[in-house]
């Protein structure tokens, strides 16, 4: 028992010894890693100070002298501006923009001036200008009022003319801002002109069912020899631009009433030439053939100008010209 209770003594005594062993170990370890981080602390401040004082090295410190000559400097470049050309330009700019935006607003005086003016101007044209014509005469009535109103201007109204300074003044910037707006104000229309150009896709010879058309209006009589898409030469025994009928049967009565009641002097009628057409009639000649025209003609051997289609020849030299000749005729008798 003596010899159990030594043994057990000694084991007791190493296990304190290595117990507290184990405590001042992690109690080392713990004191050096505090140590190692308060060094990594000061490592880190110390490199801030470092970069934070060198930055402060580096910036530049001026003398009262030079700071009074920098804001000289400033007050001189600043004085230098075209502050009057600035504000000028910015206002030039907002009297553009709301001419642009607003338009120019004739006076009722002068718009019916304009108004009774142009209407005067307009009953000099041919009864038939087309709108093309129109077009160009209203842009030169333009033209030359607005150097008229230029003129007035210039000679500060001591110019005899049917319109004031303040007018002139007006209708220059009218006419030069907008004309058509400046028309369509003083009630001048002009519609855009439009060009119809037929296409035809149809193969070279091939005339299709056009030919088998129906004349509108009566049917006409036997003895109208009627030849649809034809157009017949000879001398007019009756004009037919101011002789017109309903249809194509009211011509060839027409052509025989003429031959029947024409004196033994006169030209009978052997050849009618009517225009079925609501678009009018193609011509080579200058005038502007209309639906219902009736050409009253004598021939003694009557000869074709053109039959079905216009030849290609033809049509190129004639832009204008359809594909299939519109005209219908006939021949009623020898005279």
């Amino acid at each position: 028992m003596a010899r159990g209770g030594g043994e057990w003594g000694i084991h007791k005594a190493v296990r304190g010894k290595w117990c507290c062993s184990y405590k001042k170990t992690t109690l080392i370890v713990c004191c050096i890693n505090i140590v190692i981080a308060l060094y990594v602390l000061r490592s880190l401040y110390a490199s801030l100070y470092i970069y934070s004082d060198r930055d402060s090295h580096l910036a530049v410190e001026y003398t009262p002298d030079q700071i009074r000559k920098m804001e000289e400097s400033v007050r001189i470049r600043k004085s230098a501006e075209p502050l009057e050309l600035i504000r000028l330009v910015k206002q030039l700019k907002k009297e553009l923009s709301d001419e642009l935006s607003v338009g120019v607003e004739l006076p009722e005086s002068l718009k019916l001036k304009l108004t009774n003016e142009i209407i005067d101007k307009l009953k000099t044209l041919p009864p038939k200008a087309n709108v093309s014509e129109q077009r160009d005469f209203a842009e030169r009535w333009c033209t030359e009022k607005l150097e008229q109103a230029k003129q007035v201007v210039h000679e500060r109204g001591t110019l005899n003319s049917t319109i004031s300074l303040e007018e002139a003044v007006i209708l220059v910037k009218a006419l030069e801002s907008d004309r058509t707006q400046m028309l369509e104000d003083i009630g001048l229309w002009i519609p855009s002109e439009v060009v119809n150009n037929e296409h035809d896709d149809k193969p070279e010879g091939e005339l299709g069912d056009e030919l088998d058309e129906i004349l509108p209006g009566r049917p006409l009589p036997p003895e109208c020899h009627t030849e649809l898409h034809t157009d017949y030469d000879g001398a007019a025994v009756r004009w037919g631009l101011n002789h017109h009928k309903e249809s194509a049967a009211d011509c060839c009565q027409a052509c025989l009433v003429q031959a029947k009641r024409a004196k033994p002097n006169e030209k009978k009628c052997n050849v009618w030439v009517y225009c079925p057409a609501e678009d009018g009639c193609h011509s080579p000649d200058i005038y502007e053939h209309r639906l219902g025209e009736c050409w009253l003609k004598f021939a003694e051997t009557p000869k074709l100008n053109f039959k079905d289609k216009y030849p290609e020849s033809y049509r190129r030299s004639h832009p204008s010209a359809p594909v299939l000749v519109p005209w219908a005729s006939g021949i009623v008798g020898a005279a």
